[in-house]
């Protein structure tokens, strides 16, 4: 099995920062894209920010510039640096990562999920 745990959501302040981490651990060859993801009561999960194993990045338009995502490929970690949040960053912010397991299977798997909640 494979499990993607979330961690460093919390309650910050408008124009506050926060950094996410998402480790992922257990049957892992490798792992190809990793990305986060964020949803808010009665919308869709969105896009937010995705990272593959060249490093290479993309970011949802709302984010570009305020957000900048990372990993670390010996630990199977990627990172949310997120700074100058605003309000409408306030959501359930998930990691998905694209895995080949041991077994050689490929499947995408999800964390559970980390609150954000920007606000005074």
């Amino acid at each position: 099995q494979v499990q993607l745990v979330e961690s460093g959501g919390g309650l910050v302040q408008p124009g506050g920062s926060l950094r996410l981490s998402c480790a992922a651990s257990g049957s892992i060859f490798s792992i190809y894209a990793m990305g986060w993801y964020r949803q808010t009561p009665g919308k869709q999960r969105e896009l937010v920010a995705t990272t593959d194993s060249y490093g290479n990045t993309n970011y949802a338009d709302s984010v570009k510039g305020r957000f900048t995502i990372s990993r670390d490929n010996a630990k199977n970690t990627v990172y949310l640096q997120m700074n100058s949040l605003k309000p409408e960053d306030t959501a359930v912010y998930s990691c998905n990562a694209d895995v080949v397991r041991t077994t050689r299977a490929r499947r995408y798997f999800w964390g559970p999920g980390t609150q954000v909640t920007v606000s005074t």
